[in-house]
């Protein structure tokens, strides 16, 4: 993810929290981390079926108001 085709942009402050979450978490690297916790937060949007369910929990988690 952070060295491979696919490329997401990551603040480097962030980018350092992430590595050390990672190792102390026990995850191989910071990618597998990161994936983790992608696949987790798209499986409960992808659970929640309609439209405005979505913007619901997006509300709930202050993505938008």
């Amino acid at each position: 993810m952070f060295g491979g085709g696919n490329k997401i942009k990551v603040d480097k402050d962030l980018l350092e929290r992430i590595k050390q979450i990672a190792e102390v978490a026990g995850y191989a690297s910071p990618d597998e981390f990161v994936h983790h916790v992608l696949e987790r937060e798209v499986a409960q949007f992808e659970d929640a079926g309609s439209d405005e369910d979505i913007t619901e929990k997006l509300k709930g988690l202050g993505y938008i108001s």
